[in-house]
């Protein structure tokens, strides 16, 4: 996905989304040549090796950098953590489907140090959208636990990390849901993870057969902050949430998530703040101390024609999927 022309520097480049009148796409600056997974292996020093390679990171602040998007180019600066954010309005229309993107580093002369490529995601006008959390909804991360969560990060790698079971079989149902099969419904990750994870989540996603679909992910972190990857405040997730319903106006969103951390929490305040915009809210009981909290977290809904469902394995879920009417 990234393509240099100085292994002085990176542009990565994540994946965007949106339609004509709303374009946005993410991305870092940094100093060095990033690390590539080249193989995979059973043996756990090479995969804490991988995973701490991922934290040794230089973000490059206050540069430089500008957008090439179709005839159009736009100028940006990065923030003091190296990340960009460009948002725009395409003067040409813009067909369904995936969509190239580079974004160039500029140096002192205005000249390019480095480019990065990407690819914006411009989904069909479907009936529905999905919004679904990672850790512990698809992939099994144990969250609540910073002992095994950490054990399974370390010791794993994309191929070799599990997704609960049948859960491609719900997500490929979900996609297919009152709509063509070459037109799917648009995926939309949102997840507390960070940035330093992107590739793997992605391998990992594209390695299972899920759906694919863009990744919105949490502040990029530093070695020193090994040991708190996926603990960060979750009021970004909510934003960001609520930034994907906003730039799609035209479709109701299914939310699917589980109650390790505050995927309840955010999903009742999205739900009751876009009330006409949820068609159905998903929740993984992981944790079951957590299940009567939950259970009054979706009673709390104001909307009470929004469908909730607290579920133990997917088997469930696509029953109730089906009870509703989403999937037949």
């Amino acid at each position: 996905m990234t393509t240099e022309n100085n292994n002085s520097y990176t542009v990565k480049v994540y994946h965007g989304y949106g339609h004509k009148h709303n374009l946005i796409v993410f991305g870092h600056v940094f100093s060095g040549k990033p690390f590539l997974r080249k193989k995979y292996s059973n043996k756990t020093l090479f995969n804490i090796l991988h995973i701490i390679r991922l934290f040794f990171i230089n973000p490059l602040p206050a540069v430089k950098i500008r957008l090439q998007w179709r005839n159009q180019s736009i100028h940006g600066t990065t923030a003091a953590d190296g990340f960009f954010k460009f948002e725009w309005e395409s003067d040409t229309d813009v067909p369904a489907g995936w969509h190239p993107v580079t974004v160039d580093l500029l140096n002192e002369n205005g000249g390019i140090s480095s480019t990065g490529e990407g690819k914006i995601f411009i989904p069909h006008i479907t009936q529905y959208g999905f919004i679904s959390d990672i850790d512990d909804t698809v992939l099994i991360s144990h969250s609540s636990s910073t002992f095994k969560r950490l054990r399974v990060l370390f010791t794993k790698n994309p191929r070799t990390r599990k997704a609960f079971e049948d859960v491609v079989n719900h997500y490929q149902l979900l996609s297919q849901a009152h709509t063509e099969p070459d037109v799917p419904n648009p995926f939309f990750y949102v997840s507390s993870s960070e940035w330093n994870l992107y590739n793997d989540l992605d391998d990992f996603f594209n390695h299972n057969g899920l759906p694919k679909g863009a990744f919105l992910l949490n502040e990029i972190k530093q070695w020193h902050q090994l040991f708190k990857t996926g603990k960060t405040k979750h009021h970004g997730k909510l934003i960001r949430v609520a930034r994907i319903l906003d730039a799609f106006p035209k479709q109701r969103f299914v939310l699917l998530g589980d109650n390790s951390q505050s995927d309840p929490e955010i999903y009742a305040a999205v739900a009751n703040k876009y009330p006409e915009k949820i068609a159905a809210i998903y929740i993984r009981n992981i944790n079951k101390e957590k299940q009567l909290a939950t259970e009054e977290m979706m009673t709390s809904v104001q909307n009470k024609n929004i469908p909730t469902c607290i579920f133990l394995d997917n088997e469930e879920a696509i029953s109730h999927s089906k009870v509703i009417g989403l999937i037949e």
